[in-house]
């Protein structure tokens, strides 16, 4: 097999805080064999185990391998679903698991219409096929049989009951529209916005059990009137990325296609993304326009440099050391510390160009948060850059991070925002070392 190795002009172009979407392009591309790599692993796994689910393991990765020949984009869509990829390393973190392998080949199989039944493992009584939905079973554990092509709709999932007759087996049927509710079946919805001719077409999880775990996910199910909140909001957010932020826009158009609901901090706008879950944004309800269309910026930023760094090491193994980070209360790794960096990056760039475009108290709001974070980060970089932790491609990354950040400090900010700013960055640095002491390699504060 082949390495996959990013052209030197992609690199570079996402050290600078760049990208768009022919660098998405390669990332995907390594995401995917990653994605492909979990799954025989987590297949051979289970392989080595116990002989039951040794057996339901080859048969699913079997009907995997047979569906993708006939018809590869059902196998396609499920395998870049980001919960595959949480899932899958997951079981191969923990005990192997046959019964993942089955729901993802139930999911290809009705996805592609392929007429195989799959026997499918009722958790809490549901039935989750991942970028679908789940259906709702009167049984709260056991087996159902996945028949694509069945019943009213697209599928059909009964309770496989012995000594009964399956077909007065309770079950539910997948509407032909997977994405629409029906009868005792709950599906992924769509979420979409556009603006000049630039489409995200998102589709909302709020029920898959890997969705963004220990992200703080909302319990609960989004109801059709907080969906209508949602899809608003989303289109002014989006209307702002298109208009002002292209490159943001075109990376999150192309690498983003799951939302999931986040509780809300008090009085914070909450949002996340995980290395293991590619293509997944959480957010909680945002306050305001901004706030959605920064979480974006914000969270883009990490989703690229993970990925990034699954093709190239960036930092050298933790050791143990510690950092400063002016947007944290909490000592970070060199590898926590970069991704701030980065992140906060993107959140400059958005306030940045987002200053040009605003008057009044709201243009006060951009000119202080694009000081403060273009500050932050440049301060986060020098940090790395003198902490021995980075490769020597990492070294390379950040040199040209900071040197988009070395030409955003040279832009004039009026003088109340500047002081707004300083003032902030220095009251958090007092809570910093009145807690953890004073902080390794930062220097003395701006004053």
């Amino acid at each position: 097999m082949r390495r996959h190795e990013l052209p030197g002009k992609v690199f570079f172009a996402l050290a600078a805080g760049g990208g768009g979407a022919f660098a998405i392009g390669h990332l995907q591309a390594a995401q995917y064999s990653k994605r492909l790599l979990l799954l025989r692993a987590v297949r051979d796994r289970a392989m080595s185990g116990e002989p039951e689910r040794a057996r339901r393991a080859r048969r699913a990765y079997a009907l995997l391998a047979e569906i993708q020949e006939r018809s590869p984009d059902a196998v396609d869509v499920v395998l870049r679903y980001p919960t595959a990829g949480a899932w899958a390393r997951t079981a191969t973190m923990g005990p192997a698991d046959a019964d993942g392998l089955t729901v993802l080949a139930a999911s290809a199989a009705v996805h592609a219409r392929h007429p195989r039944p799959v026997r499918v493992p009722i958790r809490a009584g549901t039935v989750v096929l991942p970028s679908l939905g789940r259906a709702v079973l009167p049984v709260q554990e056991g087996t159902a049989i996945v028949q694509p092509g069945a019943g009213s709709g697209r599928a059909r999932i009964t309770v496989a009951t012995a000594g009964r007759n399956t077909g007065a087996a309770p079950s539910v049927d997948v509407p032909l529209d997977p994405h629409r509710d029906g009868p005792g079946w709950q599906g992924l919805r769509r979420l979409h916005a556009e603006y000049h001719g630039m489409a995200l077409r998102l589709l909302l999880d709020d029920i898959d059990p890997y969705r963004l775990a220990g992200a703080g996910v909302s319990p609960s199910r989004v109801d059709a009137a907080e969906l209508e909140t949602w899809e608003a909001a989303l289109r002014r957010a989006w209307r702002l990325l298109v208009r002002h932020h292209w490159t943001a826009a075109e990376e999150v158009a192309a690498a983003l296609s799951v939302a999931t609901p986040l509780l809300a901090r008090p009085d914070e706008h909450t949002s996340a993304t995980a290395l293991q879950s590619f293509g997944c944004i959480g957010i909680s309800y945002p306050w305001d326009d901004h706030s959605l269309a920064v979480a974006f910026a914000h969270e883009i930023q990490h989703a690229k440099l993970g990925a990034l760094t699954d093709i190239v090491s960036l930092v050298e193994p933790d050791d143990g050391s510690r950092y400063y980070a002016p947007w944290r209360d909490d000592p970070r790794p060199a590898s926590g510390l970069l991704h701030g960096v980065y992140a906060h990056l993107g959140v400059a760039g958005y306030w940045r160009r987002q200053r040009a475009h605003e008057d009044g108290h709201v243009a006060f709001r951009a000119h202080s948060e694009f000081s403060r974070w273009r500050d932050a980060a440049a301060l986060g970089a020098r940090v790395l850059r003198a902490s021995g932790r980075l490769t020597e491609e990492g070294e390379l990354f950040v040199a040209e991070t900071s040197r988009t950040l070395s030409r955003w400090c040279r832009e004039p900010v009026p003088v109340a925002a500047l002081d707004r700013a300083r003032t902030a960055a220095r009251e958090h640095r007092a809570r910093w070392q009145a807690q953890h002491g004073e902080p390794p390699g930062v220097g003395a504060p701006a004053r």
